[in-house]
């Protein structure tokens, strides 16, 4: 019940990793992509054919989209011959597959057991995972959701050039406010992963999950999603004339939480290849530039006061924000510099 079996890297190429990821805002470690999936063989005399049926036809449309998506999505934005995103359509079967593949669990049923999923991993060592648990499917499924969400965030946060052409590229005022709440709407895909799926495998099972998988990763990706969130609010906080630089603080101190805690929680995992490694690289940037802004607004505040007591600890923590925006630079061009590239 329920056994794993990893395919090396020497399967066949299932894993294309390009050379160049483009311009990154938000930076989404490679789709996990399924593979196919035999329901008539395994459900065929244990559901009705309809069901069957609907099953199929919903995963086969997920591995046709997301195999057409390829590992990572770039900054440019594909449409449809409909001229809808393909993103958004691909969340979209997602949503309608997932209700129906969770009947599969009802009840503790045993036919929760009876399909082998498989999955093309991005992060791990070994190219593929497949296991004979649906829970396996509904944990890639909800992966495969809420890096999608961060996909679309990162387009909408990619700077524009203006219709004149003659001001800088910008992020409209609107794409800021939708990138936060697809950010919420991705920590919380993540969240239900860890709190009301990985509680359904046994401890073996859940050391023999993939990197992707790992509650580490899942858990980091939740706090990324959180912490970029916070960051957009940052941003706009900053171009408000009315947000005090109390507000500012509490948010710059904010993003250092949720940064540590997903430094913290990929710190031990065996990010081995480039997808995991640059994932690393990112978090640890955006940890860095996150305390530089604090220790920023903390100073400025500190200077307020009138006392050569407060002034003196407002230099200190404008030196300390200093050193580490010098220390962000470098881990930004670390990043982007690791393959595959970014800017």
């Amino acid at each position: 019940m329920g056994c794993f079996a990893s395919t090396p890297k020497d399967s066949g190429g299932n894993r294309r990793k390009p050379t160049s990821i483009g311009e990154v805002s938000v930076y989404v470690p490679g789709l996990r992509i399924p593979r196919a999936v035999d329901f008539l063989q395994s459900l065929g005399d244990q559901l009705p054919k309809t069901l069957v049926e609907r099953l199929t036809a919903l995963r086969t449309r997920i591995v046709v989209m997301a195999n057409q998506e390829g590992p990572t999505i770039t900054r440019t934005r594909r449409k449809t011959q409909h001229g809808g995103s393909t993103l958004l359509d691909l969340h979209q079967a997602l949503l309608d597959y997932l209700p129906v593949v969770l009947g599969l669990t009802k009840d503790g049923s045993h036919l929760q057991f009876k399909v082998q999923f498989n999955w093309v991993n991005q992060e791990d060592e070994e190219e593929e995972t497949e296991m004979s648990n649906v829970w396996y499917e509904v944990l890639s499924v909800l992966h495969l959701m809420a890096m999608l969400q961060m996909s679309q965030a990162n387009l909408l946060l990619l700077p524009r050039g203006s219709s004149d052409g003659h001001n800088h590229p910008k992020v409209s005022e609107e794409n800021r406010r939708t990138s936060i709440d697809i950010f919420l709407k991705a920590a919380g895909y993540l969240d239900c992963a860890v709190k009301h799926v990985l509680p359904q495998f046994s401890a073996e099972q859940r050391r023999s999950l993939p990197v992707d998988l790992a509650e580490g990763v899942l858990r980091a990706l939740c706090l990324q999603a959180l912490g970029q969130g916070v960051d957009i609010q940052l941003g706009m906080a900053i171009d408000s004339s009315k947000a005090t630089l109390a507000v500012k603080r509490r948010l710059s101190c904010e993003m250092v939480k949720y940064w540590q805690q997903a430094q913290d929680n990929l710190m031990n995992l065996p990010l081995a290849n480039g997808w995991g490694e640059k994932h690393g690289l990112f978090v640890k940037w955006k940890y860095v530039e996150a305390k530089a802004a604090a220790y920023y607004y903390h100073g400025l505040i500190l200077d307020e006061g009138n006392t050569e007591k407060s002034h003196g600890m407002a230099v200190a923590a404008l030196q300390a924000a200093d050193e580490c925006f010098k220390e962000s630079k470098k881990a930004s061009e670390a990043f982007n510099a690791s393959s595959p590239t970014s800017r």
